[in-house]
Order: C-alpha cells, then sequence, then structure tokens
C-alpha cells in the first residue's frame, strides 16, 4: 500500500511541479520581446532626433543646387564651401568671442551661485527662508521684464558694443543653479565641515576646499547648461553687440543670413556649412561630458 500510495502521489504531484514551471519559458520570451521591442522603439526615436544634424551634415557638402535634394549621400562631393565660408565670413573671429565669453559666463555663474547656494545650505540667519524664496521668485519675471532696464544700465556704464554685457551678468548668480546646488549641498554630510572647522579652516577654506569638490557632479551640470545656454543666445547678441568684430556666432550667423538674403540669392550651402562648424563643439562637450552630467542628474535625484 505505501509502494502504491508513493506511485499514486509521484503521478499527482508530477503534473502540478510541471504545472508551476511551465509559464518560466511564456515569461522569458515575452520580456525578450519586451526587450526588443524597447530598442526597436528606442532606435527609431534616435534616428528622429540624429536624421537632422545628419542632413545638415550632408548637405554642407553639396553645391548650392542640390542642397534641398534629400540625399544623404551627396552625389556632387565638395569642400569648396568649408572653405568659402572662412572667406566670406571673419568666424573664426565669432569662435573666438564666443569662446571667451562662454568661458567667463560660465565660471562667473558656476562659482557665484555655488557661494549663494553654500550660503543658503549651510549658515542659519534670520529671514534666510524668505530670502531664499525671493531668489526662487525671481525665476517667474520673464526676461522681457528686466530686457530694457537691463540696458540702460549696461548702456549706461558704456558697455554696449562690448562683450562685457554678453557674460558679467553672470557674477551675480543664477536663481535656477543656486537651487541646483543648494539642494545638492543639503544632502552633504555636515560632519565634514564641522570636522574642517575643528581643524582650523575659516569659511572659505571649507568652501573652496571642501564643498566645492564634493559637489563636483551638480558644478559640472551647471557649467554644461550654462556653455549650451550661453553658445546659442542670440537675443543678447542682437541687443549689445553692433560691430561684426563684437559678433558672437549666433549673431555672427544671423548676420549671414541678412547679407545672403539680399537680392533674391540665398546662399544656403555658406549658413549651412557655417551652422556644422559651430554645432560640432557643443556636440563635442557633450560626449565628453557625457558622465558628469549623468552623475550629476543621478546624485540629484537620490540625495536630494
Amino acid at each position: 500500500m505505501s509502494a502504491m500510495t508513493e506511485r499514486l502521489t509521484g503521478v499527482v504531484e508530477a503534473p502540478a511541479v510541471a504545472r508551476q514551471e511551465a509559464p518560466l519559458p511564456s515569461r522569458g520570451r515575452r520580456r525578450s520581446i519586451g526587450r526588443i521591442l524597447s530598442i526597436v522603439a528606442l532606435s527609431l526615436i534616435a534616428v528622429i532626433f540624429v536624421y537632422p544634424f545628419v542632413w545638415l551634415v550632408s548637405a554642407s557638402f553639396k553645391p548650392r543646387g542640390e542642397v534641398f535634394d534629400n540625399r544623404i549621400i551627396p552625389e556632387t562631393f565638395t569642400l569648396d564651401n568649408y572653405v568659402q565660408v572662412w572667406q566670406d565670413a571673419p568666424l573664426a573671429v565669432w569662435l573666438l568671442n564666443t569662446v571667451v565669453v562662454t568661458a567667463l559666463a560660465a565660471g562667473a555663474v558656476t562659482i557665484s551661485s555655488a557661494m549663494v547656494a553654500w550660503a543658503f545650505a549651510f549658515y542659519r540667519f534670520r529671514g534666510r527662508g524668505a530670502l531664499f524664496a525671493l531668489v526662487l521668485g525671481s525665476m517667474m519675471l520673464p526676461g522681457a521684464v528686466t530686457m530694457i532696464p537691463t540696458f540702460l544700465i549696461w548702456n549706461s556704464l558704456g558697455a554696449v558694443n562690448t562683450l562685457t554685457p554678453m557674460w558679467a551678468h553672470n557674477l551675480f548668480g543664477s536663481a535656477f543653479y543656486i537651487f541646483l546646488l543648494r539642494q545638492f549641498m543639503l544632502s552633504l554630510p555636515r560632519d565634514l565641515f564641522d570636522a574642517a572647522r575643528v581643524d582650523g579652516a575659516n569659511p572659505w577654506q571649507v568652501f573652496w576646499r571642501v564643498t566645492l569638490p564634493l559637489t563636483r557632479p551638480a558644478l559640472a551640470v551647471t557649467v554644461v547648461f550654462e556653455v549650451q545656454a550661453v553658445w546659442t543666445d542670440l537675443m543678447r547678441a542682437l541687443i549689445y553687440l553692433r560691430d561684426s568684430a563684437t559678433f558672437t556666432v549666433p549673431r555672427g550667423l544671423k548676420a549671414l543670413v541678412d547679407n545672403f538674403g539680399f537680392g533674391g540669392e540665398w546662399h544656403w550651402e555658406i549658413l549651412i556649412t557655417a551652422s556644422v562648424i559651430t554645432t560640432i563643439p557643443m556636440i563635442i562637450l557633450f560626449f565628453a561630458a557625457q558622465k558628469h552630467i549623468i552623475e550629476g542628474v543621478v546624485a540629484g535625484g537620490v540625495k536630494g
């Protein structure tokens, strides 16, 4: 009876085990199909986003009559556009002006915003909350509201038609970057700063030697965001820059569009080539800083 019972039990239990293990292959198959569909969808989205730049690069190697033929591989490949663009426009001067303005603006706004954020994060003083709310409230003001007063200030200082208004406003920090850096700094352990004070470090040494190294991911995000904003800033350049010798890249491209548009003869191949040349530095920057951007965003999301 016991042997028969064991055989019957084995017969009964075997299908139960089979029923439990049967769904596993189908579940793995569904995961594989979902992964494949995700890869296909992401690939399609990547193609959609990359195609305009690929088209732009392809058109820069075409003669004027073939610019808009929508061929990815040019039928007539030429490098004349890259030679002519340096002859028709002071592109090297515009690039140099843009690099100078971008470096000064990014450095100024990063340091000044970090100092203000550190004060809001670690110092306790009366009215701190109200003052921080006022700083955040300044982000709600449209740029058009302060455009005219700001121009009058720079005009009274004799700085119009110079590069100074393009970057010097960043010496006073940015509300968005102050908020970003403050949230990151609040996640840092205060014991490190207390230990530095016990060791005799003054407030500036604590900020420069302890706070900034620990805030490097958030600082990298601030620098990259500001570099991109300044490099593509056309509005401020249109307001303050009058002489072509002081033009930045966006203002220079606008001048090319205006000059080549007269008489109904558009030199699109020159404009497209200049656009490619001025876009490449931003692509290199984002590829070089990609790791730091991801670290800053992830750290801010997890810690903040």
